[in-house]
Parts: C-alpha cells; structure tokens; sequence
C-alpha cells in the first residue's frame, strides 16, 4: 500500500487483520452510517452461487445491481423505455461476501435533454455483525430514454410534454 493512499482509496481497506487488532478496529469496517439524503432502492442477499475463484461474490454480480439499482430513479423520469448508456465509475471498496445484505441506494447527480447520471452506493451488512456497515462499492451510471425504435428521445416533464424540443 502506498503512503499518499487516502481512506476513500480501496487499497486502505486491504491492510489485514493485524492493522485492524493493533487499531482496535475490525479488519473491514469503518462502522459507517447509511445514507439519509439517497433513496433506497433495492436489499439483495448474495448466494454461494454468485462466489468467484476467491470465494467472494463475483464483480460481474455486483454490476449487475447496481445497474439494476440504478435504473429505479431513471424509470420516474423517462415514463417509458430506457437504456444504460454508460459506466462513467465503479469502485469496488471492499469484497462482498456471501450471506451479506447489500443496501443499494441511488440519487440523481445529473439531468440532460435525453440522460439522466445516477450515483449508487453500496452498503453490506456482514452477516455476523448486525447493523454494521461497510461501503462495498460506488458508481455511476447514465441511463438515456429511447422511442420504441431504440433512438434517444427527450425525457418528459411531469406535465406529459418534453422538458427541451427537438
């Protein structure tokens, strides 16, 4: 681990047991509170199923929510048929393990003419800690509204109208 590492920076969860016994904190949690000003959209419960080669739960799964989770908000403001468009970010912060509770919670970073950019943020509560959390990853994805034919088209305002012509 280098030493200009912060403690956003995934690499300075990774320092082991032994750091977290001389600190007198558990090896993979910071003990951090779940968001109060994001939605919660989605609690899933990873299965043996979902493991990688390493026995945590595979990266690919994770994505999978997330984009999932992500897609909640979008749907509210495109009325009808959307698409990822983009990954901008994905951290993976902390392994996810089986039997852990992940709390996936989303909010609207950005609102365009056809887009709309979602932050998630993933939470685990191991499962032989209760009410313990630990912020697994974060992301952020770009969800655009398409017509039937598959083309971007304007997102509606609430009123049913386009909220910018074509």
């Amino acid at each position: 681990m280098s030493s200009n590492s912060s403690p956003d920076h995934p690499a300075d969860h990774r320092s082991g047991p032994q750091a977290a016994a001389s600190s007198g904190a558990r090896a993979d949690s910071a003990d951090v509170q779940l968001p109060v000003d994001k939605e919660l959209v989605l609690k899933v419960i990873p299965l043996p199923g979902d493991c990688n080669a390493n026995g945590d739960i595979f990266g690919g799964w994770v994505m999978a929510q997330v984009d999932l989770a992500g897609s909640v908000v979008p749907a509210r403001y495109t009325q009808g048929r959307m698409a990822t468009v983009a990954v901008n970010q994905f951290i993976f912060k902390q392994p996810v393990r089986v039997g852990d509770l992940l709390s996936f919670f989303s909010s609207v970073e950005k609102v365009g003419r056809t887009s709309i950019t979602i932050k998630v943020e993933v939470y685990a509560e191991r499962i032989r800690s209760q009410r313990i959390y630990v912020k697994v990853t974060e992301a952020s994805l770009t969800y655009v509204a398409i017509d039937e034919a598959g083309q971007p088209r304007p997102l509606p305002n609430p009123d049913g109208s386009h909220l910018l012509a074509y």
